[in-house]
Order: structure tokens, then C-alpha cells, then sequence
């Protein structure tokens, strides 16, 4: 799939704005603050109905302004599916096919992008919270029901915490309540467990030959789901449930001293193994660059292999921080059906024919000119 137009309205820096790109390569230079990521920014809000620099949408709204609109045409194998997202205090409004979808979990995943920004090195070396997010951000692109799932368990999570919060510094909960929302608590951590298990299966199967082939055939990278109630893959749900409910039981005591729950999905985490050893703690930032471009690579063959098409790749100001090497071997898997946009202050230290073949966009004070 492509995106072949691009209208903004009151969007960030931008007043009004439209674009129209090639289906292979675009490229955006401009100095730093002129606003290069705000475009980029803007198709992944487009496809994703959130921002991934911001969890606040007031933000992408322009200065003193009502709302700020986001339109699209998307190129898909079956025909120009025309998108529109519309942003406003009260809320966010997803059209496809100018057709309302009354929830955001049906518009997500109809349009399918990629994201690589500096930030998503922090993916190997920063917080668990971080890679809980890429978990559920790119599942959902692949599950829609994914999203439904995970809403549903954020939503008994925050009763069960509340509740926690309510009895906190007690020594046990005598409340109805609290038993039913914990049962229900377990069963939809588990359904949510369940399908990062699987998701992190199909990644493995696309990161490791990927990672293999930018070490020069020296590393070899394994990824582990870990999740706190000590779960594996191959325990049937039943099982699951069972082993959530018996580590819920036996921190009650804690969990009522902070008056949080301890136990679930929303404390699970990440591990990327190379060559057997722990990439976080004791790899070089060299090893976990190429972990995190490998995740990132293995992220565009699993959508593809999963929607039947080739995502969309935002590549915003990542080229300057890979080296010569991860960048070329970055550049070449691009080449062909995946269409790419790259944000860089400058082309002239890219030698590559990829970037020398594609259209260039030139961002100076909030106005974008195309290069002729």
C-alpha cells in the first residue's frame, strides 16, 4: 500500500498543507524545527489515530485552534481508499471511505505504517513500558480485536486497582466485588498474554534471519515474551488462567500495602538474547542498534505476510544515527514495493541510489516545496 496525498488542517505548525508523494521514496530536508517530523508524524496519526511523541492530542492541534484535520488518500490493492481523522478537545473522529467508523478499533488497521525515529533505539535499552507499547501498537495493526481485548483489561485493571486503593493498608478485601472484577481480571490478562505470545512467535521468525544478515552472520537474535506470572507459550489458556489467579492470590498482601496490582500484562516485559547473552545489559550500543533495526525490519515482512501488503515506512531523522553499514543495509531492503519517507537535515552524506532516486521535499518556517 501507498498513501498518494496528504491534506493537513490546523496541524501542528501547519495552517493548511497538501502534499503528493511517489509510491517508492520520499525525502523531506530541512533544518531542525521547521517542522519535517510534524508531517511524518501526521501520516502515522493518520493510520494509528495516535501520535507516537505524544500521548496528548491537544498537541497536534494548531495554536488556539478548535480542531485539526488529517486527510489521506491510500493506495491499496484494492482500489484508493480515501482516510480522514479529525482531532478536537472533545475527542478524535475516524472516516474511511468517508464512511464513520464509531470506533476507533475498526479505523485502526486499515492503513498500515511502520515508524522509525531515533527513539525507537530506547525499543532494546529503555523502559518496559516502551516495549509493552510497541507490543500493543503493531498487534493491533495486524488484530483489530486485538485492541477491543486490551481496552477490556485496562478497563478491570483500573476497577480492580481502584478498589485496591480503597481497602489499601488493610490486611484482606471483604468485598463481592473485588472477587468478580479479579476473575475477570485474569481471564482478560490472559487473552491479552495470549496474543503477545503469538505475535512475538511471528516476530521471531522475520527478526532473527534479518539480525543474522546484518551481523555479517556473526549473531544470532532470540526474543523472549516475559511475562511476571511466569507463562510460556506452550501452557494451554486453562492453565494460564489458573497460574494468574494462584500469583494474584499470593500478592494480595503487597498488593494492598501499595494498593496497585502487581501481576498482569501491564508489568511484563521484553528480552532480546544475541548469541545467548542479554543485549540489554550486556550488549554494545552497536549490537542493540541492530536489534532495534532488525525489530523494525521484521515489523514490515510480518505485516506484509499478515494484511497481504507492504506497510508504509516513516523513517524520521534515523539515518544519521546508523552507521554506514546498517544504514546501506537499511536502504537496500527498502528498495522496491515498500514506500518510504525519510526525514534528514541533509542527502549530501548518503550515498545510496535509493535516496538519490526519490522525490525530495525541501521544509523551511512551516512551508514544504518539492524539489523539480
Amino acid at each position: 500500500m501507498y498513501i498518494e496525498s496528504l491534506e493537513l488542517s490546523n496541524y501542528r505548525n501547519y495552517t493548511s498543507l497538501s502534499l503528493e508523494f511517489s509510491p517508492s521514496i520520499n525525502v523531506f530536508i530541512g533544518q531542525n524545527a521547521q517542522g519535517k517530523t510534524n508531517v511524518m508524524e501526521s501520516i502515522y496519526v493518520l493510520a494509528m489515530a495516535k501520535s507516537h511523541r505524544t500521548s496528548n492530542d491537544k498537541e497536534l492541534i494548531r495554536w488556539e485552534q478548535e480542531y485539526g484535520k488529517i486527510k489521506g488518500n491510500v493506495h491499496k490493492k484494492y482500489g484508493v481508499l480515501p482516510f480522514e481523522l479529525t482531532l478536537s478537545k472533545k475527542g478524535k473522529k475516524g472516516k474511511v471511505n468517508h464512511l464513520e467508523q464509531n470506533r476507533l478499533s475498526n479505523y485502526i488497521g486499515q492503513m498500515n505504517v511502520v515508524m522509525f525515529a531515533p527513539e525507537d533505539l530506547d525499543l532494546v535499552k529503555g523502559s518496559p513500558q516502551v516495549r509493552r507499547r510497541f507490543l500493543d501498537m503493531e498487534i493491533g495493526q495486524i488484530s483489530p480485536v486485538y485492541l477491543h481485548e486490551l481496552l477490556t483489561f485496562q478497563k478491570l485493571l483500573k476497577q480492580r486497582n481502584h478498589l485496591l486503593k480503597m481497602h489499601q493498608g488493610k490486611q484482606q478485601v471483604n468485598d463481592v466485588m473485588f472477587d468478580v472484577y479479579t476473575e475477570q481480571y485474569c481471564q482478560a490478562a490472559v487473552t491479552v498474554i495470549q496474543k503477545r505470545f503469538e505475535f512475538m512467535e511471528l516476530l521471531q521468525k522475520w527478526a532473527e534471519p534479518i539480525h543474522f544478515g546484518i551481523s555479517r552472520e556473526l549473531e544470532k537474535l532470540t526474543i523472549h515474551y516475559k511475562t511476571i506470572a511466569g507463562m510460556d507459550a506452550s501452557l494451554p489458556a486453562e492453565k494460564m488462567v489458573a497460574m494468574m489467579q494462584e500469583k494474584v492470590k499470593q500478592t494480595q498482601t503487597a498488593e494492598l500495602a501499595r494498593g496497585i496490582t502487581l501481576v498482569g500484562p501491564h508489568r511484563d516485559d521484553l528480552q532480546f538474547e544475541v548469541n545467548g547473552y542479554d543485549v540489554q545489559t550486556y550488549g554494545s550500543q552497536g549490537q542493540q542498534r541492530t536489534t532495534a533495526l532488525s525489530l523494525k525490519l521484521a515489523e514490515i515482512e510480518l505485516i506484509k505476510q499478515e494484511v497481504g501488503e507492504s506497510p508504509i515506512l516513516l523513517l524520521d531523522d534515523v539515518l544519521s544515527e546508523l552507521d554506514d553499514y546498517r544504514q546501506s543495509h537499511l536502504l537496500h531492503t527498502i528498495q522496491g514495493d515498500v514506500q518510504t519517507f525519510v526525514t534528514t537535515t541533509s542527502v549530501d552524506g548518503i550515498d545510496h541510489e535509493t535516496i538519490q532516486n526519490a522525490k525530495l521535499f525541501h521544509v523551511k518556517e512551516s512551508n514544504v516545496l518539492m524539489e523539480e
